[in-house]
């Protein structure tokens, strides 16, 4: 797959033959067989993380990457808005139904910083993660934690529209800093998928 700081990537953009403004329309069996044909057709080589950007919610993407993936570990991401945090701990819950382990929670747009006088602005919401690490825990008789909190930050858009990550953009920014101490706490989880066998079959 193609690389980009030494990070490979791979997505539905080559299934878009009308460029980036087609939306791919998969669900079922085709969603299914596409993620199938990323774990299994993609040479990915040795890894030290494998992670996956699935869409909110609890549809069919969710289920099919437990199913091929039945190691896998889910990271639940929400902003402090209600109906977001509502979501997200639908999609922690059917994790553990699942029997994938909730590794933590990741609150994202947690305030904004003035760039004149500094006091934070409480955009959608702040405060959530706790609320949904809490709800979760009860849930899943488990204890899950905040993994850490995302501040809204226009200059990771703006490094992400170039190219560059905002971790070699601006490695001092509160952002950047969130966001690698959440990647800190994450190498340090113990378990991975070394050794264990996948639900797919190669052709």
């Amino acid at each position: 797959p193609p690389q980009g700081y030494g990070i490979k990537v791979i997505s539905t953009l080559p299934f878009k033959r009308g460029g980036v403004t087609e939306p791919v329309a998969f669900r079922g069996p085709m969603l299914h067989k596409m993620l199938d044909q990323f774990l299994c057709d993609v040479w990915w080589g040795d890894l030290d993380f494998l992670l996956i950007d699935l869409p909110p919610g609890t549809g069919d993407v969710a289920i099919s990457t437990a199913h091929l993936v039945p190691s896998s570990e889910v990271i639940v991401v929400t902003s402090g808005h209600e109906a977001a945090a509502e979501v997200a701990v639908r999609a922690g819950v059917l994790a553990h139904h699942l029997n994938q382990r909730v590794v933590g929670v990741i609150e994202n747009l947690s305030g904004l910083a003035c760039p004149h006088c500094g006091e934070v602005i409480d955009v959608f919401g702040m405060g959530a993660g706790n609320e949904l690490a809490k709800q979760l825990s009860e849930a899943t008789q488990t204890e899950i934690s905040v993994l850490g909190t995302i501040p809204i930050d226009p200059n990771v858009r703006k490094a992400g529209d170039s190219g560059v990550p905002i971790m070699i953009a601006d490695p001092n920014s509160v952002s950047a800093k969130a966001i690698m101490a959440i990647a800190e706490k994450l190498a340090s989880t113990p378990r991975g998928l070394l050794g264990k066998s996948l639900s797919v079959s190669p052709v």
